[in-house]
């Protein structure tokens, strides 16, 4: 069975949000349209991603960089930064 991009980074749905932006983009470079599909289906139960319901909704399916760009909407203004000293 082939390893998913978040097992080959060590990754969980939940522990993606808080991962390290070199982190964040290794995965965003590597991952599958389909691997973000799954995670935004699993953060927003009620959005559109799936193709037959993104197809029904927008006329076209969602590419991997409409994924990619909604996974940053969802993730990046809920990430706390910390202050170096």
């Amino acid at each position: 069975m082939d390893m998913t991009t978040f097992d080959k980074l060590g990754l969980t749905y939940y522990s993606i949000m808080d991962a390290p932006d070199d982190v964040l983009n290794k995965f965003f470079d590597d991952a599958t349209r389909e691997e973000l599909i799954g995670w935004l289906s699993w953060n927003d139960r009620n959005g559109v991603y799936n193709d037959e319901d993104h197809m029904n909704e927008f006329g076209c399916l969602m590419t991997k960089e409409d994924g990619i760009e909604n996974m940053k909407n969802q993730i990046l203004p809920n990430r706390v930064v910390s202050e170096q000293s």
